[in-house]
């Protein structure tokens, strides 16, 4: 069950994190600086390579929460979740600031890529908790 908890969680949190970027693509765009075709769309949006890293990315997140929470004992729905948020809040977002920091990036970009580290986390940990 850990491993279908994993991949589960995982996938709801990609799930996510996709139309999450869909409805922010626009200040997304602005603030990361990534260059546009003339539509509008990121420069080179058919490369698949970056949906692939950021799949196997949650995977090792979610993978780790797990065993996190077993070790912790966190089994319910809210504790779930609450140790969720904490991890995206004071582990995740924290750490994409630093590199937005150093590299002169707008604090706008931050707070998107940030907010989808919480959710995401917070619904990693929703998710393990029901299997």
């Amino acid at each position: 069950m850990g491993l279908l908890s994993v991949i589960a969680a995982a996938a709801v949190a990609w799930i996510f994190g996709a139309g999450y970027y869909m409805a922010l693509s626009k200040p997304w765009i602005e603030a990361s600086g990534v260059p546009v075709d003339a539509s509008g769309r990121p420069a080179g949006g058919a490369n698949p390579t970056p949906f692939v890293l950021s799949a196997l990315a949650m995977l090792l997140v979610a993978g780790m929460m797990r065993h996190i929470f077993s070790m912790a004992g966190i089994a319910t729905f809210g504790a779930g979740i609450v140790s969720g948020l904490g991890v995206g809040l004071f582990f995740i977002a924290p750490w994409i600031m630093i590199n937005n920091a150093y590299a002169m990036r707008p604090f706008r970009l931050t707070l998107i890529d940030g907010g989808y580290a919480v959710a995401g986390a917070a619904i990693i940990g929703a998710v393990l908790t029901l299997f």
